[in-house]
């Protein structure tokens, strides 16, 4: 009898998956049969490819493009994601069909972060994302606004590089994650919040610590949610974390409106100062910008500058303890220069353009390693054709960097660390020319490309200048894991350990 149930179970089990699959191929005929979609691995019912994607989407993706072309569908549940691995559909994606293509489709857990998108990460195209992106553009990230705040950027990364030479010590091995990730921090919240957390002494004081506190909450909460926010009719058997979430944001609200009432009464007695939270409360009434605007914009610039320049700094050290030939030739550069400049005194921001190979590391290690490897994903807001495929409306669209950035015919020798090509020829970086898009392009660009690029220039050269990077004891050079952790943004999967060695006289260690 019991083995009869069990039978009668399965059997039912069965029916149900091929009702629910017959479902499913009638639904995908209805919407999709009359539509040249692009090729792609073939879907399962209901969960589409996704117990076929490997935890590095971005890889996974580069290699199913080998068999399916540059333009990729890739079923997620029910939900048709289209995969763009080459520089030319690139450029019809983010420049020609730009328009149709400039949306961002929200998780359940994005709409609470952001408030429905009331910010300017995922906020769809219209007239909102215009004007937020007009705010960034002409007033937070100018020229005049950066050369301002470079004095914030020179001082904590003199602070990273005193601490890095208190630590540093023969054959002893540094994690140098953990300076670049403390220098990010302390360098961004300046820059955005006019305040350093952390003193001298490394203590952080109370609002630093309810700063970190929001940080990891809100990266446990976004986490939380995996294969449920792919297959909606399955959402209901994972409820989103409702309490939790408004907890998340209560505590993040309240910390951003005590620091932004703090500037408001400095403004009041001293005048605006030049953070960007003092810059958006002196144009609040100008661009009619709502209070929950305001602190999605600081906290979008809080997200995007925290950990991306670390990042990139830590694969290009990678890099170059792999390449000693490469870190020696940068060096002589380096030291070159400062011959020139005078000895008593490291090299700074202004010394830029006359360090073209030390601008060629940079963008090498930017182009082997985008800290954004899949961009942020694209919404389709109508129906639009890409290289001569349909891509409906609704459909989410996914820019692999990582693969363009490797593709072999339209880069010599591409899986090779060679910062010369960036000397050969003079590549844009900055979303202009589609074969290198760490900060990817069009209406979406990033809006503090410039910061970003001048943040990880200055700490390479100062890192390069001052000191010499070595391997730990007993390991070889080729052998520096440079496996990527899973995850939006590409972590080394195992951080950098390297000894590192002071290279010029004590007295410019000193902050």
């Amino acid at each position: 009898m019991a083995g009869s149930g069990r039978g009668v179970f399965n059997e039912n089990a069965y029916t149900v998956v091929a009702i629910a699959a017959a479902v499913m191929f009638a639904i995908y005929k209805l919407m999709w049969g009359s539509l040249r979609l692009p090729p792609g691995p073939r879907p399962w019912p209901v969960v589409g490819n996704l117990m076929h994607i490997a935890p590095l989407r971005f890889k996974c993706f580069m290699e199913w493009a080998q068999t399916y072309g540059p333009v990729m569908s890739v079923w997620m549940g029910p939900t048709l994601n289209v995969v763009i691995s080459s520089a030319d559909a690139a450029r019809e994606m983010l420049k020609e069909k730009d328009q149709a293509l400039s949306s961002r489709p929200l998780s359940r857990a994005a709409a609470r972060f952001s408030r429905n998108g009331q910010d300017l990460i995922w906020a769809d195209y219209g007239p909102h994302y215009v004007k937020v992106r007009k705010v960034c553009t002409l007033e937070l990230f100018t020229s005049k606004r950066l050369e301002c705040l470079k004095s914030v950027r020179e001082d904590e990364v003199s602070v990273m590089v005193a601490s890095l030479y208190n630590e540093c010590a023969p054959h002893k091995a540094v994690n140098v994650k953990r300076f670049l990730s403390a220098m990010a921090f302390n360098n961004i919240t300046r820059i955005v919040f006019g305040k350093r957390f952390v003193d001298d002494a490394g203590k952080v004081d109370p609002q630093g610590v309810e700063f970190k506190e929001i940080i990891s909450q809100g990266m446990k909460l976004g986490a939380s949610l995996k294969m449920p926010e792919h297959i909606p009719y399955l959402r209901w058997m994972f409820p989103l974390q409702e309490e939790e979430f408004a907890k998340h944001g209560a505590r993040r609200d309240s910390l951003t409106k005590t620091i932004m009432e703090e500037h408001r009464l400095h403004s009041e007695k001293h005048g605006a100062r030049h953070h960007f939270v003092d810059a958006l409360l002196s144009l609040q009434k100008q661009y009619n910008l709502s209070e929950t605007t305001v602190i999605g914009l600081l906290w979008d610039m809080i997200t995007a500058g925290m950990d991306t320049t670390a990042i990139s700094v830590e694969w290009a050290i990678a890099e170059l303890v792999r390449s000693p030939d490469i870190q020696a030739k940068a060096q002589q550069e380096l030291d070159q220069v400062r011959l020139v400049v005078g000895q008593g005194r490291v090299v700074t921001e202004q010394d830029f353009s006359k360090l073209p190979y030390l601008q060629a590391v940079a963008k090498e290690a930017l182009r082997l390693h985008p800290p954004t490897p899949l961009m942020l994903p694209h919404k389709a807001t109508e129906n639009v054709k890409l290289a001569g495929y349909d891509i409906p409306k609704g459909a989410i669209v996914h820019c692999n960097v990582y693969a363009i950035s490797r593709d072999a015919t339209i880069w010599k020798e591409p899986l090779k660390f060679r910062p010369e090509r960036f000397v050969e020829e003079d590549i844009d970086i900055k979303g202009h020319d589609y074969r290198l898009l760490p900060f990817g392009a069009g209406r979406r660009v990033c809006p503090g490309a410039q910061l970003g690029l001048n943040m990880v220039q200055l700490m390479l050269a100062r890192l390069l200048h001052q000191f010499s990077w070595a391997p730990p004891p007993g390991v070889a050079p080729e052998s520096i894991d440079m496996t990527e952790r899973p995850g939006v943004v590409t972590f080394m999967a195992n951080p950098l350990e390297a000894v590192v060695t002071p290279r010029l006289p004590s007295s410019l260690y000193t902050r």
